[in-house]
């Protein structure tokens, strides 16, 4: 399947603009083109994370299915979960077109969407009629022109309580302008005081806990990260999730479409963001559940996402590039990856180099 979208299937989408040829492929995934994935279970993988039971470790990260078209038919690729969103109380259209960029000697990705989305109705109203049992988590965020964007989270959090398996509050996205400036220490305190809340209130009316993820930027200083960490433990988040897109252009050998404005994923940011991973985990300890995203485009570099401290991993742009087979052979690809280290469970090798990874300056 990846030879032939790397060869056939990809040659042909990329005749179109990126943004056209992602609503091809969501396009195909509701028609049922694109086959399942048939993966033999592999007890290896599973893992308990923050409550809940994962098959295995590999998801569908945010901005992929931002309107939750598609949860279902991501799941029979072979994802252990999937995160639609971001998704914003009111539908907003996003930055002016064209606002995604392909840098394919990089493999690398270039966005400045702006939370483009059909608004909470929508996606509740999508999510409402989901009756399979898949870990969807939803990630949440605040629109453009909000005149209180903590509100927006706490919108988000009674909105979807009772369709969503965990939340995501997205304050790291670089295409809102203002967003990350809620990573700053007091206004994150006000932000995670007034999500938690909310979150314990329709705990109390629910009687079922969904837990709360908060996804940080790449892009961060070490007094930025030190911050984030004792906010994230003094609130009792559930975990982190580490890291959306980054600002920086290094080394890039596309250096035309590396002047386009926006946040750059795929390859390039894998160094990053397992160096700020790995940061992270030193500073929360062993016990806050991290999912590790960035970069991720073989079993290889997820393993490795969860050797620097992750419990779980996602991907995204990858599949840009290779293709919708591409969690079925990272999942297939990590079992043979557990045969060779001969252990019985692959949060054995967590932190195994979050050492390395955490002295790297990038």
């Amino acid at each position: 399947m990846i030879g032939a979208f790397k060869h056939t299937a990809r040659k042909g989408l990329f005749l179109f603009d990126p943004e056209t040829a992602h609503g091809m492929s969501i396009a195909a995934l509701k028609s049922g083109l694109v086959p399942a994935c048939r993966i033999s279970p592999d007890p290896r993988l599973v893992q308990t994370v923050a409550g809940l039971t994962f098959e295995n470790p590999l998801g569908m990260a945010a901005g992929y299915d931002k309107n939750a078209e598609v949860p279902e038919a991501l799941l029979k690729l072979g994802f252990g979960f999937t995160e639609i969103g971001t998704v914003t109380p009111k539908p907003q259209s996003g930055n002016p077109r064209p606002r995604i960029f392909r840098l394919v000697d990089d493999e690398g990705v270039i966005n400045r969407l702006g939370f483009n989305n059909e608004g909470h109705d929508a996606a509740f109203r999508r999510l409402s009629a989901i009756r399979g049992q898949g870990i969807i988590g939803v990630n949440i965020g605040a629109n453009k022109d909000s005149e209180n964007r903590i509100a927006d989270y706490v919108a988000g959090i009674r909105r979807f309580y009772s369709v969503a398996r965990y939340f995501t509050a997205n304050i790291s996205s670089p295409n809102t302008p203002g967003l990350r400036d809620l990573q700053a220490r007091e206004s994150l305190a006000a932000l995670l005081s007034a999500v938690i809340a909310a979150r314990d209130e329709e705990a109390a009316r629910s009687g079922r806990t969904i837990p709360v993820f908060l996804k940080i930027a790449p892009d961060l200083t070490e007094e930025g990260m030190d911050d984030i960490a004792a906010e994230a433990l003094t609130h009792g988040l559930e975990g982190l999730i580490v890291s959306n897109t980054t600002l920086a252009r290094d080394s890039l050998k596309d250096q035309r479409q590396a002047k386009e404005a926006g946040g750059l994923s795929g390859k390039p940011l894998f160094e990053k963001s397992t160096a700020v991973l790995a940061k992270m985990r030193k500073r929360v300890g062993a016990a806050l559940p991290i999912i590790g995203v960035g970069g991720v485009s073989s079993a290889e570099t997820a393993l490795e996402k969860i050797r620097a401290g992750a419990d779980l991993v996602q991907l995204y742009s990858g599949m840009v590039y290779e293709g919708p087979g591409l969690p079925g052979k990272i999942v297939r690809g990590l079992s043979k990856l557990l045969d060779r280290e001969q252990v019985s469970s692959i949060r054995h090798l967590r932190d195994t180099r979050a050492d390395h990874w955490a002295t790297r300056n990038v």
